[in-house]
């Protein structure tokens, strides 16, 4: 007869607060997620907020849409930029605040592909004067890096809500 002797598995009861654990570390990472893409959303927003007239003429420069629908896309664009970034970081209409921010940098890459397919030679206007000299590749990495972050939030938020439901 071999027996073990009662060894007890050495764990550690303290808890630290804020729950440290691996859950925790991903609830950090995730919600650093929502803080960054937010702070870019309220920082283009804002630069387009203050000069709707110039944000205008980079929207008509797409040559897509009338410059009456320039105009007032260039007046409604950037507060739903800003409101949806507030949204991702106080939680508040989170979903849809995502699905909006997620929609806008689709149609606007789609827009930069197509002005860029019809040889259209446009700066952005997205960033304001900081954007103007990049390059293509460059802003579509970026909108690309964005739009992974938003669709990976997206994702983890409507996941979560089917395991609640499911429970």
């Amino acid at each position: 007869m071999n027996q073990t002797p009662n060894v007890e598995e050495r764990r550690s009861d303290i808890e630290l607060p804020g729950d440290v654990g691996s859950l925790g570390v991903w609830r950090v990472l995730w919600r650093i997620l929502d803080f960054v893409l937010a702070g870019i959303f309220i920082y283009a927003g804002a630069l387009k907020a203050f000069d709707p007239v110039q944000f205008a003429s980079d929207i008509d420069n797409y040559k897509i849409l009338p410059w009456p629908v320039s105009v007032a896309l260039a007046f409604y664009l950037p507060w739903l930029e800003i409101f949806c970034a507030l949204g991702l970081v106080f939680r508040f209409l989170y979903r849809g605040a995502l699905s909006i921010l997620s929609v806008s940098i689709v149609v606007f890459t789609l827009a930069t592909i197509a002005a860029k397919v019809r040889g259209l030679d446009i700066t952005c206007g997205c960033f304001g004067h900081a954007s103007q000299h990049w390059s293509f590749p460059s802003h579509l990495a970026t909108n690309l890096a964005i739009l992974a972050g938003l669709l990976a939030l997206l994702f983890k938020a409507t996941s979560g809500n089917r395991r609640q439901n499911a429970v």
